[in-house]
């Protein structure tokens, strides 16, 4: 051991080296935290994570989450002594055009980076989903005799992560769950950017993880003994209980000039490079690594390779005896998932005599999607009797049921959302999370992640309009759906009656290169049975369609979503001949069909267009253009009856017409 601890000594200062030369050569960056806990690092990549870096991707490797997403030269340095594809030439690349090592972690970017971190907290949250993952993966499975999902879900995160609430609500859920297989390495050292910690935190940060169901430690982290046998000793618990340990670091360690103090945290000791090396035992040479230490890790990954190589015959066992498990196992890793054309076929028929919000024929659609796909899950923010998506029959996931299909997130909108991508970045499941429409901003950080990192995650937001009705204003989103479509590669449908909503759910489920937002009705919708079932469920799929055509020369068209499709409709009919109606539930991915597409929907020699939707007008201009009109909703709603508040705000059928006949008369 002691040779061990010699060379993994000799590792973490090669890797301060590296980052200060990283950052030195770019001017910018983050030294604190790659300098402060590279004894963590080197313990953990080192010693104790199971991995494999030939093989990034092994299912049942250990989950590293570097939270605090600023110090991502510690998780680069790392990775290139692990022995993942990330060569010297990319660590000097640090932050530049087009490298593998960009300013903070990039999921899809570089090999061995379990997500993409930078905001703060969202790390942990993600941490948490993929622990359920894990835990839900190892309850549909794992068998008797064979073993495949037992492996761990480290988090090292920082004061600025557990400072913000989308980890409080993340660590409370976790220690509610008994989430036993999630490692949380506190790296704390005093220190946040403006200032020492104690200036903004007073809290005992071990009390506070034990009173949410925590075990904890607390250890010297530049010892790396210390790191590796609190690790093990966290491993090893039988407690059932997710795991802190709180490892007491200096900032900025190796540049005196900085260590301990606040400047330590970003790039202000880089100008103090060259003594620090010294200070290191660094040669003159930037971005050294001695042979020394390339032979341990070289040591270490035939080691490691070992226990993979172990693993996959236990695999190969379980797969003869398992075939059909292991079909659905290997298409959701995948991402094997029927395409939303064949996903329409599981989702039967509305009846057309009954009218529903589309909160709940979605709700239909999901257990119907659900009853044949095994490996889609859905949870709600404490919201189920009113989102409508409980998954009838398919059990709540907890530490007693970890194969139930239902996740019960409580009042935490912003761990929900981390969480749901956590699940897409393990990459097994297809999750979804619901909570009300108005409340989406609470979401918005992990939903822009999720549209960056391109992950198939699916937002159920329902009571999607002033159709909210008594709740009020405060409940009524009118900005929220246009605040939405402003995130890009975020797919927004708003759908206007129970088939519309089918094609929204095979189109969010069967999306394998992002997110969906489901934008739900709380009222009633009629079944439009003036357009052919096939033609609504289909025409979702393409984000617009032409619902009613016009009879004779083509004079106005009138778009519309959601609630509204019901009103330019029914308008259509009194107008008369002339008339078309474009059904338009989502602006996104009408945007990615052919110029052929689009021209046949909305053809460019008819320039009198009105929109009708129940909130900002500020989108629709796109489409209305300059000589169209738009009728929305620029203000805040009405604390009233839905009908009484729809009237009053101009969202009626009535309006439209009004409109309309100003326009063909002009």
């Amino acid at each position: 051991m002691d040779n061990t601890l010699a060379a993994l000594s000799k590792a973490a200062d090669q890797a301060r080296g590296l980052a200060i030369d990283a950052i030195a050569a770019c001017s910018s960056g983050h030294l604190g935290l790659p300098l402060g806990a590279a004894e963590v690092g080197a313990a953990l990549f080192g010693q104790t994570l199971n991995y494999n870096p030939k093989d990034p991707k092994w299912i049942n490797r250990d989950r590293f989450v570097l939270s605090a997403g600023h110090g991502s030269m510690f998780l680069y340095a790392w990775l290139h002594l692990a022995g993942f594809d990330l060569p010297i030439e990319e660590v000097r690349n640090f932050r530049q055009l087009k490298s593998k090592t960009p300013g903070h972690p990039e999921f899809g970017e570089t090999p061995g980076v379990e997500c993409t971190t930078g905001p703060l907290g969202q790390g942990v949250g993600n941490a948490v989903g993929m622990a359920i993952s894990a835990k839900m993966a190892a309850a549909t499975f794992n068998t008797p005799v064979h073993n495949l999902f037992d492996h761990k879900v480290v988090c090292l995160a920082g004061d600025g992560c557990l400072q913000e609430g989308v980890s409080f609500e993340s660590i409370a859920l976790a220690g509610h769950l008994g989430l036993d297989n999630l490692i949380l390495i506190y790296d704390s050292n005093d220190v946040t950017l403006d200032a020492m910690a104690s200036v903004t935190q007073s809290g005992d940060v071990q009390k506070r993880f034990e009173a949410m169901g925590w075990d904890t430690q607390k250890i010297n982290g530049n010892s790396i003994s210390e790191v590796i046998a609190a690790y093990e000793k966290a491993r090893s618990a039988t407690s059932g209980r997710p795991q802190l340990i709180e490892a007491k670091t200096l900032i900025g360690k190796g540049i005196p000039e900085v260590a301990g103090t606040s400047k330590g945290h970003g790039e202000g000791g880089a100008k103090f490079a060259d003594s620090a090396r010294k200070g290191l035992g660094l040669p003159d040479e930037k971005f050294f690594v001695s042979e020394e230490v390339r032979a341990y890790f070289a040591d270490h990954q035939k080691k490691l390779a070992a226990k993979h190589e172990a693993w996959q015959s236990v695999y190969a066992a379980w797969k003869m005896a398992n075939p059909e498990k292991a079909q659905i196992l290997e298409d959701g890793f995948a991402g094997n998932y029927p395409d939303a054309e064949a996903l329409l076929s599981y989702i039967p028929a509305f009846s057309p005599d009954k009218p529903l919000a589309t909160r709940v024929s979605g709700g239909k659609a999901l257990i119907a999607l659900a009853q044949k796909l095994p490996l889609v899950i859905s949870g709600s923010a404490d919201l189920h009797g009113s989102t409508k998506n409980y998954l009838d029959g398919m059990g709540n996931y907890s530490k007693e049921t970890p194969n139930g299909r239902n996740l019960l997130f409580g009042i935490r909108e912003h761990a929900m959302g981390a969480i749901l991508n956590g699940f897409a970045y393990y990459g097994l499941f297809r999750a979804s999370g619901a909570t009300f429409a108005t409340f989406a901003d609470y979401m918005r950080p992990s939903v822009r992640l999720a549209a960056l990192c391109h992950l198939p995650v699916a937002y159920i937001w329902t009571h999607d309009s002033v159709g909210v009705g008594e709740d009020g204003p405060t409940h009524q989103p009118v900005e929220i759906t246009a605040a939405l479509r402003c995130i890009p590669n975020l797919d927004v449908i708003r759908p206007g009656d129970a088939e519309e909503t089918a094609g929204a759910f095979a189109s969010a489920i069967g999306r394998n290169d992002g997110p969906t937002a489901l934008i739900l009705s709380r009222q009633d919708l009629r079944a439009l049975e003036e357009i052919p079932i096939a033609t609504r469920r289909e025409g979702v799929l393409k984000g617009a369609y032409v619902a009613i055509r016009e009879k004779g020369d083509l004079k106005l068209i009138i778009m519309a979503t959601g609630s509204e499709l019901q009103h330019a409709i029914d308008a259509a009919k009194e107008l008369g001949d002339g008339v078309r109606v474009v059904s338009m539930p989502c602006f996104e991915r009408f945007d990615r069909q052919s110029d052929e597409y689009r021209e046949s929907v909305l053809p460019a020699s008819c320039r009198k267009r009105l929109s009708i939707e129940a909130g900002v007008s500020a989108p629709w201009y796109k489409y209305v253009g300059l000589d169209g009109r738009v009728i929305g909703i620029n203000r805040f709603g009405i604390s009233a009856p839905a009908s009484k508040v729809m009237t009053i705000l101009g969202m009626t059928s009535h309006k439209v017409v009004t409109q309309a006949r100003e326009m063909l008369e002009s």
